[in-house]
């Protein structure tokens, strides 16, 4: 399922629950109104802080959105992205060096210089992904349906004075949560397939050409079925082709050095 019917996957012969709901993972953009509760919200953040995180430093924080009227701002910010206001919580996931200065002053340094570098900035998005990627598992392992949103990084500014985020906090991505409306059971979009990603002991481009090749037909068949715009090559070039098709996003560099990430 994950890689079409062109590309069927074997399973080992040791396979659990978590092996399948992995491979189930499909976005969910329509959502019923039923409220998320505290308990449940509580065992996703409790799944997200057992994520790695680099020497235990945990450079991450998470600000959990139900207010109608803070969605559908963050909606507006975000590109008018409509399922962002319907799901009843949106959890906007942060790269946060703010606790780790104030941990670092308090143990009497007289400057927290190290988080001054790009070194601190990566570490903190790779933790703050590896946290949120244990959150959505678990909220899909309770029947609940997730959506990244990258989008959130169009208006980082913005977005930051709606949250009310401090100096040296920076948001990076939200995920909805919440009841799917509908899920479609053949809507688990294929991936590339393996031999496109997977290099054994070096790493080589160009034998990936033909595999790429493949990939497009596979995914025009499902973008086909779904009613969307057809060629995995052409959004590719999209984003990457014109500054355009970065949405706001090519101003990063400078939005984070607002926030206070001096990147040197």
């Amino acid at each position: 399922m994950r890689y079409g019917a062109a590309a069927p996957f074997e399973p080992p012969a040791q396979w659990t629950d978590v092996l399948a709901q992995q491979l189930a993972h499909r976005s969910v953009r329509s959502y019923r109104p039923d409220p998320v509760p505290d308990e449940t919200l509580h065992a996703l953040i409790a799944a997200a802080q057992s994520a790695p995180t680099s020497g235990n430093l945990q450079l991450w924080s998470v600000v959990a959105v139900r207010d109608d009227r803070r969605r559908r701002r963050l909606a507006e910010l975000a590109g008018e992205q409509e399922f962002i206001a319907q799901a009843p919580l949106f959890l906007v996931w942060l790269a946060d060096l703010a606790r780790a200065r104030e941990v670092t002053a308090g143990a009497g340094s007289e400057t927290a210089e190290g988080a001054d570098f790009v070194e601190a900035a990566v570490l903190s998005f790779v933790d703050v992904a590896l946290a949120a990627q244990n959150a959505s598992l678990a909220a899909e392992s309770l029947g609940l349906g997730t959506v990244f949103v990258g989008a959130i990084r169009n208006r980082p500014l913005d977005v930051a004075a709606e949250l009310g985020l401090p100096p040296n906090v920076f948001p990076v991505f939200g995920l909805a949560v919440g009841y799917p409306d509908r899920i479609d059971g053949t809507a688990v979009k294929p991936r590339l397939p393996q031999d496109a990603v997977l290099h054994h002991e070096q790493y080589s481009l160009e034998p990936q050409l033909a595999h790429l090749a493949a990939y497009e037909d596979v995914l025009n068949e499902f973008y086909a079925a779904a009613g969307l715009p057809q060629s995995w090559s052409r959004r590719v070039a999209h984003r990457f082709g014109t500054v355009a098709g970065l949405k706001g996003r090519e101003h990063l560099r400078a939005a984070l050095l607002d926030r206070g990430f001096q990147l040197r």
